[in-house]
């Protein structure tokens, strides 16, 4: 046992001894994803720690200082200049200190711990007609607790500025383990009666006013020039004439002071009414120009992006994922808000008017509909992971993320700012808060090597000098963390410098709070995580990431999206467990972990990883929702297919990875298999093949059913497509080919079937490659014969392997030409369809469970589009996936974790109405959940079956 390991298991047991129960992880299985946020910074802590009262935080920190471990306070872990990482103990918020405690509608104030989440306590104020003012685009997951770190602000500053501003009081822990309160008039300890305690708390604040004493003309002059000045202390809200408001003093201290565990906050009333204008430019200097005259109509929100994040959304989303924009390369979001939606709307009019006669836009809009504003702003959040990874390939950095001038300089600041990274041969894609004169950018840095180190150091260097030139900051909203915190002396005086650290001195003699952050800092190109990494030799060929298997897990960034639990799709297993290692971006950070070869030493046979790919489900939703295109199940399929390579597989991957064949063989003798596995040997076999016995073994089908369901799908020659059969509709459901080939005739689109073929998806899920290609290529050499009908396919998971697993694993023209002729059912009836054609009665309402690999890999085929399209007025789409997911929910380790997921969105639906669900899987889940309410989900064949007897039925 090294010095290291015997000094990290004595920190354990003083944290166990001290707050027994107290969940401690520590080993690169468990660090591996909190050595990273989202910036460019890799520091891989010794431990992480899930507190659940502050009398946890207590106990560590007493703990830490003993031991002299640092120690790092961590929420929702998006922070972009490196603030969340740290070399001792990590302490994670978000698991279990993540409640509202209170929320009182009179005083409009609310008190939370530091866990929760912004859009949770979002959702709980709007119940009162509150809301807490500032809202950064990773509202869905970042945590009060990292607002207050950073000082955060969002789309909406202009009217609602900062953080800090709406800060009544904050509970905290101090490094020596004191819990107290910091409000408007001071310091003073949490619990009274506890006189020693409050000994301390009054001496820490008796030397804070002299601090400020000894400084006052210092940080009069220097602190608090604009608006947005976050880099360094806020020491300025401790002068007399603010009323030493040590509540504001500390936000923005980036955990470096104290520990804060809950905060009392002050909520907004939501705005009656609003609309949203979108201004195009040629550029984003122009648009900056047009800032001054906007913020006279006093927006609540103006922000700015530029060509390179809407071009990226729609090559990821489909190009109909962003639409209202006018004209331009450039564009503004200006929204106005009122009591009133007449008199808005007359406002944004007149705007509209008024800076056309100015003459920069290229054109503008009101944006009416509602959905599109959602889409819109959907667009702006996910600027950062846009920006990440562009559709040339290109990839960007932060480091230089949120510098802000004074907006009426900021036009100049950005001509200039140009002009900087032309010199430097650098591209930056912009975007940000304009009308607070915050820009975000993110460079094509070359972190991974030493000559792209050096230009990057020297670029930060003469950026920072290059915003003070024009009366700016270093950071207007994201902190200075290990990014920035160099180039303070660049902002500030010696005696300001100087003054910082005497501040966190008071508070953190030792130095232990998030070390090399603001004072004493870490050089900016210190800890980096990129660094040149070999090709590793893999099946997937990876064709859209230059560095391969390792460029590919390179595109998670750490924005974070996977981590939230509503909107789009992923990740379902950390929506069911909240485990950061369950969540999309710890199980990339894992691989990348895996790649580098450091902590985790033994590659593809790396148990740590095969762990974090555990409860994956292969859903693919976040090669969608990601912004950066992560996709977790190609990659957990390569991995799967090396660690296995010539060892022992898990049972289930021969009972499920197999099961195109074996079904096949099944259908010979359906009726006796069927028996057999209803009885008791059918949950010994079960056993034996890894299968859970908590669920019914979907039934045979027989060759007899097949054909005939063949024979009335066939359509009268000529015909105009081809109906691939796959394994799941072969072996379980024949009737549904029966049904598509009736409705695709119907419909005007006739079909041949094509039956004997088989995706290979079973293979790639379970990561057995080299079968998977083997079927793959006799599919391809079947379907490339010259023919260049569509292919459609009723299975979507089958749809979405020949879409983009063939052409992925296989990489040839001939799987690229099957590729393109590939059509979802809903996808032939969307654009094949004849225009006069019209489908049976349907229901009024229906519940819609969407194949998880439909909605990635189909972008704007969705069958909830289809469905209304065609008369259905409700469609009640249970967003997000049915948690089977192939073999998935069928694995008994995995059955409780399938439930999980099913339970936060499909089981509450399943109430009696319709359901539809084209996938086996969804549709043998539906039949699980309901047990004996007679729910049976119909595929969208069956419901729009002109041979149907009483369509829309689903008993």
């Amino acid at each position: 046992m090294t010095t290291a390991t015997r000094g990290l298991a004595g920190l354990t047991d003083r944290i166990a001894e001290i707050a027994p129960g107290l969940r401690v992880e520590t080993g690169p299985g468990a660090t591996g994803p909190y050595a990273y946020d989202a910036s460019n910074y890799r520091v891989p802590p010794r431990a992480v720690v899930f507190p659940r009262t502050a009398d946890d935080v207590v106990a560590v920190l007493r703990a830490c200082r003993e031991a002299g471990v640092p120690v790092t306070a961590r929420g929702g872990g998006t922070s972009m200049a490196g603030n969340a990482v740290g070399p001792g103990v990590v302490l994670d918020f978000s698991r279990y200190m993540n409640r509202i405690l209170d929320i009182d509608e009179e005083a409009r104030t609310a008190r939370v711990e530091a866990g929760v989440v912004l859009d949770a306590l979002r959702s709980a104020t709007a119940l009162h007609g509150l809301d807490f003012g500032p809202d950064p685009s990773s509202h869905s997951r970042c945590t009060l607790g990292g607002m207050i770190g950073n000082d955060a602000c969002g789309n909406r500053s202009v009217r609602d500025g900062r953080t800090g501003g709406h800060v009544e009081a904050l509970e905290i822990v101090t490094a020596d383990g004191v819990r107290a309160v910091a409000d408007r008039s001071g310091l003073r300890a949490a619990e009274p009666g506890d006189a020693e305690a409050a000994r301390r708390v009054a001496r820490l604040e008796a030397d804070l006013r002299r601090l400020v004493e000894e400084h006052l003309a210092l940080i009069r002059t220097e602190l608090g020039r604009i608006p947005r000045q976050v880099s360094g202390f806020q020491l300025h809200h401790l002068l007399p004439e603010n009323g030493f408001d040590m509540a504001r003093a500390l936000v923005g201290t980036e955990g470096t002071c104290a520990v804060v565990t809950a905060a009392t906050v002050r909520l907004v009333a939501t705005a009656q009414a609003s609309t949203l204008l979108t201004l195009g430019y040629e550029d984003v200097v122009e648009a900056a120009e047009d800032v001054p005259e906007i913020l006279r109509w006093s927006p609540s929100a103006v922000e700015g992006m530029d060509e390179a994040i809407v071009a990226t959304m729609r090559a990821r989303r489909g190009p109909d994922s962003v639409t209202g924009l006018p004209v331009g390369r450039a564009w503004l979001y200006v929204e106005l808000e009122g009591d009133d939606q007449a008199a808005v709307n007359a406002r944004a009019a007149e705007l509209l008017d008024v800076l056309a006669a100015q003459g920069r836009m290229t054109g503008g809009r009101v944006v009416e509909s509602p959905a599109e504003r959602r889409s819109l702003w959907r667009v702006r959040e996910d600027g950062a992971g846009l920006a990440a990874r562009l559709v040339d390939g290109g990839e960007s950095w932060p480091g230089w993320e949120d510098a802000a001038v004074a907006p009426e300089n900021l036009a100049a600041y950005l001509r200039d700012f140009r002009k900087l990274l032309s010199s430097h041969e650098l591209t930056g894609v912009l975007y940000g808060h304009f009308g607070a004169g915050c820009v975000h950018v993110r460079i094509d840095f070359d972190p991974a090597t030493e000559t792209g180190r050096t230009v990057m150091r020297r670029f930060l260097t003469e950026a920072a000098a290059l915003v003070v030139e024009h009366g700016g900051t270093l950071s207007g909203e994201h902190g200075d963390g290990r990014a920035r915190s160099e180039l303070l002396e660049v902002m500030y005086s010696h005696r300001m410098i100087a003054a910082f650290a005497a501040f966190k001195k008071v508070f953190d003699p030792d130095g232990l709070l998030n070390p090399g952050v603001i004072v004493d800092p870490a050089p900016l190109d210190a800890d980096l995580a990129l660094r040149e990494l070999p090709l590793l030799e893999t099946s997937f060929g990876f064709p859209h990431d230059e560095d391969g298997f390792a460029g590919a897990v390179r595109r998670c960034v750490g924005v974070g999206r996977c981590r939230s639990d509503a909107g789009g799709v992923m990740c379902p297993s950390y929506r069911a467990t909240g485990d950061e290692n369950d969540s999309t971006r710890g199980r990339a950070r894992m691989l990348q972990e895996m790649v580098r070869g450091e902590a985790i030493e033994d590659g593809w046979r790396s148990t740590e990883v095969k762990d974090a790919l555990d409860l994956c489900l292969s859903c693919k939703a976040c090669s969608s929702d990601c912004p950066v295109g992560v996709d977790m199940a190609t990659y957990k399929a390569e991995f799967l297919h090396q660690h296995y390579k010539g060892r022992l597989r898990p049972r289930s991957h021969y009972s499920l990875g197999w099961l195109p064949r074996t079904s096949a063989l099944a259908g010979y003798a359906a009726r006796p298999v069927n028996a057999l596995l209803r009885g008791p040997l059918g949950k010994l076999l079960a056993r034996a093949g890894g299968v859970t016995t908590k669920r019914r073994i979907p039934a045979f089908a027989s060759r007899r059913a097949l054909r005939k369901a063949l024979h009335t799908a066939k359509a009268a020659e000529p015909t105009k497509a081809v109906l691939f059969v796959d394994s799941f509709t072969r072996a379980f459901r024949p009737e549904i080919a029966g049904a598509a080939g009736r409705v695709l005739a119907d419909a005007g689109v006739p079909c041949t079937p094509q039956d004997g073929l088989c995706c290979g998806l079973t293979w790639v899920s379970t990561g057995q490659l080299n079968t998977a290609r083997k079927i793959m290529a006799r599919t391809v050499t079947a379907l490339d014969d010259g023919d260049d009908r569509p292919i459609i396919v009723a299975e979507p998971s089958c749809a979405a392997a020949l879409k983009r697993d063939v052409p992925e694993l296989l990489g040839t023209e001939a799987a690229r030409r099957v590729a393109d002729r590939v059509h979802t059912f809903t996808g032939a009836l969307t654009d094949l369809a004849d225009e006069d054609w019209s489908p049976p009665p349907l229901p009024e309402d229906v519940v819609l469970q969407t194949h998880c690999h439909e909605y990635a890999t189909f972008k704007g085929r969705r069958p909830a589009d289809l469905l209304r399209r065609l008369g259905v007025r409700g469609v009640d789409e249970a967003e997000g996936c049915c948690g089977l997911a192939g073999n998935f929910g069928f694995e008994a380790q995995h059955y409780d974790t399938s439930i999980a997921v099913a339970d936060l969105a499909l089981t509450p639906r399943l109430d009696g109405r319709p359901v539809i669900a084209d996938g086996f899987s969804c549709a043998t889940q539906i039949d699980h959940l309901a047990g004996d309410q007679g729910i049976r989900a119909l595929h969208l064949a069956e419901l729009l079956d002109p041979a149907a007897d009483q369509p829309g039925e689903t008993t």
